[in-house]
């Protein structure tokens, strides 16, 4: 990408988060750093997604923010919310898509399904915070995903799935499809390469083979796996992330920063010293954090990403590595 184009953005970028106070110093520093790798990258597409996932997500997270913390509370007693989001925060969200980037800047060529997988990488991502951040405001009661009974569960329980929900995360998933496939530089068709180069396998060919319609799928796809992805996060959530809900309240409590809000007596290793018995865990076995969720779908979701593209193209995934 132009550095008279990047750099006055990834200015713009930094002091939006800075003025808003949405990301903490740390967090600052980290997001400045994924925007120069993702910049650094020749095709605008990539810088292109990561502003549009800040800006749509940022946007979603303001909805009715009174109302939404009002719905859950801080492990500090506060009222809920998403607060600045730490330096760990934004690697657990970005750091899969910035190796890809690397991955694909080095090998430009000759590995599409790292460019797809990347653009996958922000449709879930989109995808998964949309659905949080919006669908916590339906006034349909939260079902669990991995209960056996889908049973309701109280307002950020992770692992709970509403259908506007689900439909808002298909949505974040659609806008970065919509980008990507306005801004993906299409190859043209090399007839003596097939299933070498970008876009020359099962009808995906590139340049001026690109039919409307051809286009149409790849949004569709990406828009798909996007909110694959999301409902992935849940179950992933669902399973291994502690939701752990004030008995008093009867509100989920969120973890500063990601981390795991911690409970006396639970089934789980997170404990505190003072909680006493005033929470409890409505569900998941505490394994995992909200950070580590996060950047274990994004790892599953580029891999399968991966795996499916390859198979289009008809090229080993291991020789992305090679």
């Amino acid at each position: 990408m132009h550095p008279y184009v990047a750099i006055p953005a990834t200015l713009a970028l930094v002091y939006r988060a800075y003025s808003r106070r949405s990301l903490t110093p740390a967090g600052i520093l980290v997001a400045a750093l994924t925007a120069i790798i993702h910049a650094i990258h020749p095709w605008s597409i990539f810088f292109a997604l990561l502003v549009v996932f800040f800006l749509s997500g940022t946007a979603a997270t303001k909805v009715k923010h009174d109302i939404k913390a009002g719905l859950t509370q801080s492990s500090s007693g506060a009222s809920g919310g998403e607060g600045a989001r730490t330096h760990v925060q934004v690697l657990a969200n970005s750091v899969v898509a910035s190796v890809l980037i690397l991955l694909h800047f080095r090998q430009l060529k000759t590995r599409s399904e790292i460019s797809l997988a990347k653009e996958d990488c922000w449709a879930y991502k989109a995808a998964d915070t949309f659905s949080s951040e919006l669908g916590i405001l339906s006034r349909q009661k939260p079902r669990l995903l991995t209960s056996w009974n889908l049973r309701k569960v109280p307002p950020g329980t992770n692992g709970g799935v509403t259908i506007a929900g689900t439909l808002a995360g298909v949505g974040g998933a659609f806008i970065v499809a919509l980008t990507s496939v306005v801004l993906l530089p299409f190859c043209t068709l090399d007839k003596g390469a097939k299933g070498r180069d970008f876009g020359n396998a099962l009808g995906l060919e590139g340049g001026s083979d690109w039919r409307a319609q051809d286009k149409f799928a790849l949004v569709l796809a990406v828009t798909i796996w996007g909110g694959l992805g999301s409902l992935l996060d849940s179950a992933l959530g669902g399973w291994f992330q502690a939701s752990v809900v004030d008995r008093k309240t009867g509100k989920v409590i969120e973890g500063d920063g990601g981390k795991k809000v911690l409970v006396r007596g639970s089934r789980s290793p997170i404990y505190e010293k003072n909680a006493g018995s005033s929470r409890r865990v409505e569900s998941g076995l505490g394994i995992l954090d909200n950070n580590a969720v996060n950047f274990l779908m994004a790892l599953i979701m580029s891999v399968g990403g991966m795996l499916v593209i390859s198979s289009v193209w008809h090229v080993p995934l291991r020789s992305v590595f090679n």
